[in-house]
């Protein structure tokens, strides 16, 4: 399951980070409200953790543009104000819950699996093309003939590439929404991740595949 966080605060949203990531989620990091609305743009989500107060874009602006374009991912709203008016304006924007600072991870958990539960049982949380199956819950990779559990760069990786079948995705793109903007690993590291999804897709009989495209970056494409 994938989430994005839009926390300004980065000790907070490194720590978020961390939390959710032992806890088998997949996480994206945005700094602002207008590179969230990138990152929703580009990638597919099952919960949004939000901040209210955030430089260029502020989060009851983040959420009700998302909102007004159709999205109706479940948001989970963070502030460090306890006003009981603020509560209702976030709940009346769209968000799904209101969480303030400082707060305990186990009830940060708790509420996070609450509303995508909900979410979750009204839409299918399984991507599919061809004989390939995604579960984003699990992480697992399925055909008829069986499955890998993805690890998480892996998984995030293959994603991308089952969200946008038969599309271009730019390596610096899957670098910038995998590993970050302020990441030292190298744009080889794509490579390395693609060369273990080519085995396991091989291994699993797929009647798919991932293109590279010289200098450029890859695709999902049927086998011809």
């Amino acid at each position: 399951m994938r989430l994005l966080i839009a926390e300004d605060e980065k000790s907070l949203s490194k720590a978020l980070t961390v939390i959710l990531e032992k806890n088998n989620y997949s996480v994206d990091a945005a700094f602002d409200g207008v590179e969230a609305l990138d990152y929703l743009e580009v990638g597919q989500y099952d919960g949004l953790i939000l901040d209210i107060m955030m430089p260029r874009m502020d989060g009851l602006t983040v959420l009700k543009t998302i909102r007004a374009k159709g999205n109706n991912i479940p948001v989970l709203m963070l502030t460090a104000k306890s006003e009981i008016d603020d509560r209702v304006t976030g709940l009346d924007c769209g968000a799904n819950d209101y969480l303030t600072k400082p707060f305990d991870a186990k009830e940060l958990l708790a509420r996070i699996r609450a509303m995508t539960r909900v979410h979750s049982n009204a839409s299918s949380s399984v991507l599919t093309m061809g004989n390939i199956s995604l579960d984003r819950s699990t992480f697992e990779l399925s055909s008829p003939t069986g499955s890998f559990r993805l690890a998480n760069k892996e998984f995030q990786v293959m994603e991308i590439l089952m969200c946008n079948p038969r599309q271009l995705i730019p390596t610096e793109l899957m670098m910038e929404k995998i590993w970050g903007l302020d990441s030292e690993a190298e744009v080889n590291v794509v490579w390395a991740y693609i060369s273990y999804l080519r085995k396991k897709l091989t291994a699993l009989g797929a009647n798919i595949k991932i293109k590279a495209s010289r200098n450029a970056g890859y695709s999902l494409e049927a086998v011809q």
